[in-house]
C-alpha cells in the first residue's frame, strides 16, 4: 500500500499548562505529587529540626530560647504568602468562573489558618522570655491576629453559603479585601514604633544570622512549603470528587476504571 493512500494520524494536542485547569486532569496529576511533596516535607523538617536544635549555636543575647525561630518565622512566612495565593486562586475563580481555582483557595484557607495559629503561638511562647510577657498589641502582633480572622472569616463565609457559585463568589471578594492587611503586616516593623524585632533574612541585604542557623530555617521553609502542597492538593482532590461527582470520569474512578 502506497503511503499516500494511508490514513494519517491524528495528532495529540501538546499539553499545556491551563490543560490541568480540568478537575480530572488536575486530580490524576496531584495523585502521583502528594506522596512526593510528603517525602520532601518530612526529610527536609527532619534535617531542618536536628539542625536548628543540636547544629546551630546558641544565641549570644537569647541563649536557646531563640531556637523557636526555626518554626515560628517559616510559620508566619507562610501564614502571609498562603493568603496571598488564596486570594489570588479565589479572584481567578471568581473572574474566570474557574471552579477548580476556587476550589485550590478554597483548600488552602485552613492550612494558611494553621500556620497563622502557629506564627501566633510560637511567638507568644518566644515573647515570654524575651519581652517578659506572652502578648503585647503590637502592631506585627495584632495585624497577624487579624489575619487569623480573616481567615477564619474566609472558611466560614464559604461554609455558610449552600449555593456553591455563590460562595465562591462572595468568599474571593473577602480574600482578595482581606489581602491589603499582608503588606502591612510585613511593614509593620518600619512603619510603626513596635517590639518585635526587624527582618532578619532579605533579599536586599546580607542575612543577620550564622550561616547554620540560616540554613535550618530555609529547611523547614522548604519543609513547610512541601507540607502545604501536599494537604492542599489532598483537599482540593476531596473538594473535586463531592462537587464532581455526577461527572463520569468520577463514576469510573469509583468503579476502578480509571487510575487516580
Amino acid at each position: 500500500m502506497s503511503t499516500s493512500s494511508r490514513n494519517p494520524a491524528v495528532p495529540t494536542p501538546p499539553l499545556r499548562l491551563f490543560s490541568f485547569a480540568a478537575p480530572s486532569r488536575f486530580y490524576a496529576l496531584t495523585g502521583w505529587l502528594v506522596p512526593l511533596c510528603w517525602v520532601v516535607a518530612l526529610g527536609f523538617a527532619a534535617v531542618g529540626l536536628y539542625m536548628g536544635f543540636f547544629v546551630a549555636p546558641t544565641d549570644a543575647t537569647q541563649g536557646d530560647s531563640y531556637r523557636i525561630i526555626f518554626i515560628h518565622v517559616p510559620a508566619a512566612w507562610m501564614s502571609m504568602l498562603l493568603y496571598l495565593v488564596m486570594a489570588f486562586w479565589a479572584a481567578i475563580g471568581w473572574a474566570f468562573n474557574a471552579r477548580l481555582a476556587s476550589m485550590v483557595a478554597q483548600s488552602i484557607a485552613p492550612t494558611g489558618a494553621m500556620f497563622t495559629f502557629l506564627a501566633l503561638w510560637t511567638g507568644s511562647l518566644w515573647g515570654k522570655p524575651t519581652w517578659g510577657t506572652y502578648w503585647v498589641w503590637d502592631a506585627r502582633l495584632t495585624t497577624e491576629l487579624i489575619l487569623l480572622f480573616l481567615y477564619l472569616g474566609y472558611i466560614a463565609l464559604v461554609n455558610a453559603i449552600d449555593d456553591r457559585r455563590r460562595a465562591d463568589q462572595a468568599s474571593a471578594l473577602l480574600a482578595v479585601v482581606g489581602s491589603i492587611n499582608v503588606p502591612i503586616i510585613y511593614f509593620s516593623v518600619q512603619w510603626w514604633n513596635t517590639l518585635h524585632q526587624g527582618a532578619t533574612v532579605s533579599l536586599t541585604a546580607a542575612p543577620k544570622m550564622a550561616d547554620t542557623m540560616l540554613t535550618a530555617m530555609l529547611l523547614m521553609t522548604v519543609a513547610c512549603w512541601a507540607y502545604a502542597f501536599a494537604v492542599v492538593f489532598m483537599r482540593t482532590r476531596a473538594q473535586i470528587i463531592e462537587r464532581e461527582a455526577h461527572a463520569g470520569w468520577v463514576a469510573g474512578l469509583a468503579r476502578g476504571r480509571i487510575t487516580p
